[in-house]
């Protein structure tokens, strides 16, 4: 489920991402595989510690109007995209805040000495959401370690309106800021089948 979003708070989010050039409008090929017409890099909004903070006050604020039903323990974020949100989002809920990353074979792991402690409660936070497959590889990360994950929370979530991510069924979703874009599996896409080639400016590799 999508927590409601106040439209003011979203709109000046969408404006702060305008303002850092974070959102590019062409033919992308996303992490996840799927082509957009839309790329939130959301990094560059996240130079700025300013309108970072500015960006995810009101994220943090309908977080703590929850956190009674969420009692949450720690933020977690897979690097790249949620180090500094999950950092960023801890300070302003006053909670411990650390990172999942890829090993040497590409798995998410947990490392540099972090720990998780049984039953804690954790909020997995990141920059944008399209599928959910980086959620969905911290979650079980931390899982496996004993760790219960209480909701999910992004900048943007750019889910297509039809999504049936298993997250999304799972866990309650805070977002920042709620995006149209269109995105096609590669093999269907329109702007594809227009000749128009796909760059891909994110930094994990796509499947």
């Amino acid at each position: 489920m999508i927590e409601p979003i106040q439209n003011a708070a979203e709109q000046r989010v969408l404006e702060l991402l305008r303002e850092s050039e974070a959102m590019l409008e062409g033919h992308f090929l996303l992490s996840s595989g799927r082509h957009s017409d839309k790329y939130f890099q959301c990094a560059k909004l996240l130079q700025y510690p300013d309108r970072t903070t500015e960006a995810l006050t009101s994220l943090a604020e309908r977080i703590k109007a929850d956190m009674k039903k969420l009692a949450l323990d720690a933020v977690a974020g897979p690097a790249m995209g949620g180090i500094i949100v999950a950092w960023e989002l801890g300070r302003q809920l006053g909670l411990r805040s650390f990172f999942t990353e890829r090993n040497e074979e590409g798995e998410m792991s947990l490392r540099r000495g972090f720990e998780i402690r049984q039953g804690e409660r954790i909020l997995i936070v990141e920059d944008v959401i399209t599928t959910g497959k980086s959620f969905g590889e911290c979650a079980a990360v931390l899982e496996k370690l004993g760790a219960e994950i209480a909701a999910i929370a992004c900048i943007v979530d750019r889910r297509a309106a039809d999504s049936k991510s298993p997250e999304e069924t799972t866990w309650p979703i805070y977002a920042a800021c709620k995006a149209e874009a269109k995105n096609w599996d590669a093999g269907s896409c329109d702007l594809c089948r227009q000749g128009t080639p796909a760059v891909k400016p994110g930094s994990r590799k796509s499947k």
